[in-house]
């Protein structure tokens, strides 16, 4: 079988629709009169993950049913780093990007006035995967293992970094490998015993390939704010409504995939032509698998997340040396913006 390139990140939603009734003209326009035009939709590029995926179904599905467009929004999806994007919303440069919280933490220990507005992954979607004959069950068994990791940094480090601390083991307990986007590859062929990724690429991956695999998931043992939408302090304050429509505009695309999975899988394949055609069965998996981590937690609304969460998260990223302050958690979040 091909090997499709599967990326993490991860993700939320995209859109573009005409909206807006057009002011009823009278029947006998006076001449001269200029006719009520529509605004013209606000041109808006959201940073999400590497490449285009079908794990931004919710995006491309919202872009197709013109859910965005009907919010005034034009909205436009740049593929790229989030550390990257992170500096590029923290600096204003760019209004919204998808980021996991602690990557919001990082960026305000750094000074960057970055804040989170809405949840897209319910569930923190990074996980430790190994073979399932590999002896390893639990987040204790990783000690003396060798773990491979896209490189010390990013969602996958960071999550790595908490499980291991909930297990009581530190980083010297393990040897960490910089394999790059190659989980999948590297545990099959024996290069680490196991592997960091988001659940829904390498062991999805290795799965199809018929290879038995168990996962570590790290909700099991502490649960962090995961991906969502981010923007900065400016835009919250100069565009607020921009940011009310934005969420409202992803949150229902966000739901319309939910409740229509084929439609917004084929809808994503029009986005990503190259995850169809022999790719079409890995992909659909991979969408199958997301869709889980985009369902609302039994209390909480859909794009929620809780203040114990943020807090929990501001005392780990220090505990853990990512920052060298505790950051205040209310200021990483603000709920104000869901409907």
């Amino acid at each position: 079988m091909s090997r499709v390139r599967l990326l993490p990140l991860l993700a939320l939603m995209a859109a573009l629709w005409s909206a807006g009734c057009l002011p009823q003209a009278p029947a006998t326009p006076p001449p001269d009169t200029p006719r009520a035009m529509a605004p013209t939709p606000q041109p808006i590029s959201l940073g999400v993950g590497f490449i285009p995926n079908v794990q931004f179904a919710p995006f491309y599905t919202g872009i197709a049913k013109d859910f965005f467009q009907a919010e005034g929004i034009d909205l436009g999806l740049a593929y790229g780093f989030e550390n990257d994007y992170l500096k590029l919303v923290g600096t204003g440069e760019l209004r919204f990007m998808i980021g996991s919280g602690d990557q919001v933490v990082l960026g305000r220990a750094q000074g960057l006035p970055v804040r989170y507005v809405m949840n897209w992954y319910s569930r923190y979607p990074v996980v430790v995967f190994a073979k399932a004959d590999a002896g390893i069950r639990t987040a204790q068994d990783l000690a003396g293992k060798r773990i491979g990791i896209p490189g010390p940094f990013g969602a996958t480090y960071v999550a790595l970094r908490v499980l291991l601390d909930a297990a009581g083991l530190r980083e010297e307990d393990v040897q960490l490998e910089s394999i790059g986007f190659t989980q999948a590859q590297a545990v099959a062929e024996g290069r680490v015993d196991a592997a960091v990724d988001y659940a829904v690429n390498g062991p999805v991956i290795l799965a199809q390939q018929g290879v038995a695999v168990v996962q570590i998931p790290l909700d099991e043992y502490v649960q962090i704010p995961a991906n969502g939408l981010v923007t900065n302090e400016q835009t919250l304050e100069e565009e607020p409504e921009l940011v009310r429509r934005m969420v409202r505009a992803s949150l229902r695309a966000l739901q319309y995939t939910l409740e229509h999975p084929d439609e917004a899988f084929e809808i994503a394949l029009r986005f990503v032509p190259e995850a169809g055609g022999e790719n079409r069965a890995i992909n659909r998996a991979v969408f199958d698998a997301s869709l889980d981590y985009w369902q609302a937690r039994p209390g909480l609304r859909l794009g929620e997340t809780t203040p114990e969460e943020w807090r929990r998260l501001a005392e780990l990223m220090q505990t853990l040396g990512f920052v060298d302050v505790r950051v205040d958690p209310e200021s990483l979040y603000t709920h104000d913006f869901l409907p």
